[in-house]
């Protein structure tokens, strides 16, 4: 996860966001934060910590849609703030909405999450869910934020007025060690409408990445397309010498090891959310949130 860094000093703005963040935190008689291990629900769950103790819990969810990595930071994240820690599985697979995959996986995988959690609130001694969402997530294509709406999740971080920027600069305030962390989405994010999402493929994916990170590579995505195709993106700084000899003969074998038949290099390089692009008009429209 890297190591702790050297706290940065927040502007008045900054703090007066701060110090809406715990405000409205407080106002709770408990929370249970949707804790992925990403920056945004880590500054979330650190700031549950310190505005109510014991009565923030951070639940994790666990599927083959979470990679192991991403699991395990989780659970020392969780350590490291002291936060109590709770991880749950997940049965999405199961459902066949989410596995056609669509355009509305992400709905469906989040009404999960949200069902299991809530059902969970009264053990927990939580009556609130809460999430990591911040302003940057509204005006754009989020069916997750539509199932929150429906299980009455809040969100602190908008409350509060914070947009990303914000978020990574008070988790480097609080010496967060994943301030600096690119986005890690679920596993499933990677397929492109249309394929259907398994285990399987996800493990594929989880493995494929963890190899371009072997590399060297802290942002990159390998998206999945029909005929088991690879479509790999990585920083445009890094496409030479993804191409140059022996790196390109070297990836082509591990991916086709792994169990894809093509392995292709995207030239536009990293973007995130680029597969919202092959979502239909219709659906974007629908699930679109309001800035």
């Amino acid at each position: 996860m890297g190591t702790a860094v050297q706290t940065l000093d927040l502007n008045a703005e900054l703090v007066a966001k701060r110090d809406r963040l715990l405000t409205v935190l407080r106002e709770f008689a408990g929370v249970a934060v949707a804790f992925s291990g990403g920056i945004d629900s880590t500054v979330v769950a650190k700031a549950a910590f310190l505005a109510l103790g014991t009565r923030a819990v951070a639940v994790t969810a666990d599927s083959a849609s979470v990679a192991r990595s991403e699991l395990a930071d989780a659970r020392e994240l969780a350590k490291l703030i002291g936060i109590r820690h709770v991880v749950v599985r997940t049965d999405e697979f199961r459902n066949p909405a989410y596995t056609k995959n669509d355009g509305t996986r992400c709905y469906h995988c989040k009404t999960e999450l949200y069902t299991t959690v809530e059902s969970l609130l009264p053990e927990l001694e939580v009556p609130v869910m809460v999430s990591g969402a911040n302003l940057d997530d509204l005006g754009d294509y989020r069916p997750g934020l539509i199932a929150a709406a429906e299980h009455f999740v809040r969100h602190p971080l908008q409350e509060a007025g914070f947009t990303k920027a914000d978020v990574r600069a008070l988790a480097k305030h609080w010496e967060l060690p994943t301030w600096d962390k690119p986005a890690a989405p679920c596993l499933s994010s990677r397929m492109a409408p249309g394929v259907a999402v398994t285990p399987e493929r996800t493990k594929r994916v989880e493995d494929a990445e963890a190899y371009l990170r072997s590399l060297g590579l802290r942002e990159c995505r390998v998206r999945y397309h029909e005929g088991d195709l690879a479509r790999v993106e990585v920083p445009l700084s890094e496409l030479t010498r993804l191409v140059s000899e022996p790196v390109r003969t070297e990836l082509t074998r591990s991916f086709r090891t792994l169990g894809f038949k093509f392995v292709t290099l995207d030239l536009e390089g990293f973007r995130s959310g680029s597969l919202n692009e092959l979502v239909p008009l219709e659906l974007k429209v629908k699930f679109r949130t309001e800035e």
